[in-house]
């Protein structure tokens, strides 16, 4: 987890009287997996600084056969509408084998201008955090023209503090998100009016 500085939480995530839409994207498909949870959790915590917030699990994502493949865009998946509409990302990830799951390379590797020019935060976890496949997004998100936010979350066992009530973190946690989702929703603001005001062209 990075250190925080800055403590407020956004109470409103807001470009004028539209709000921003933050897709909240749960990587892992495994059976018996915990990162629906810390989804839901992330969903929630960025609904309540004011974000329009759409959830989206990988593992209800059905996408094409990986033949349909095309540099710079493929053909429509059914929740390209979805990542589309949104201004910004909250990637929810757990680390497998020092990466990231196949199962979010493939979701990221099916849309291309659906992802351009928005921002990206990450919520990792795993025993030392998940922060590996965080730097792996990093790279990545960057050939999408995706700003990585500079503060990440990474979340260290965090099956720990599960229940069936859901993920309960401790305090540092929460307000470590919180700056997370300021810097995020900031971005979000900037680059949404960059995109509809002047829009990037070579």
């Amino acid at each position: 987890m990075t250190e925080t500085s800055v403590a407020e939480v956004p109470t409103a995530s807001t470009v004028g009287d539209e709000p921003l839409r933050l897709a909240v994207i749960s990587a892992s498909v495994r059976d018996q997996r915990m990162g629906r949870a810390l989804a839901e959790w992330a969903a929630f915590r960025a609904a309540a600084a004011g974000a329009e917030v759409d959830l989206i699990d990988c593992a209800e994502c059905a996408l094409p056969d990986d033949g349909g493949l095309r540099p710079g865009g493929s053909a429509e998946s059914p929740v390209a509408e979805r990542l589309d509409a949104a201004d910004a990302y909250v990637f929810v990830t757990p680390e497998y084998n020092h990466s990231y799951p196949a199962s979010l390379k493939r979701l990221i590797d099916w849309h291309y201008r659906e992802w351009m020019f928005k921002p990206a935060t990450v919520l990792s976890y795993g025993v030392h955090g998940g922060l590996l496949a965080t730097e792996h997004l990093r790279g990545v998100l960057a050939e999408l023209h995706i700003v990585t936010t500079r503060r990440v979350v990474g979340l260290s066992r965090p099956w720990s503090d599960l229940s069936p009530a859901g993920y309960t973190p401790p305090a540092d946690v929460t307000e470590a998100f919180g700056s997370a989702v300021h810097e995020l929703t900031w971005w979000a603001g900037l680059l949404r009016t960059a995109r509809r005001e002047r829009p990037y062209a070579r």
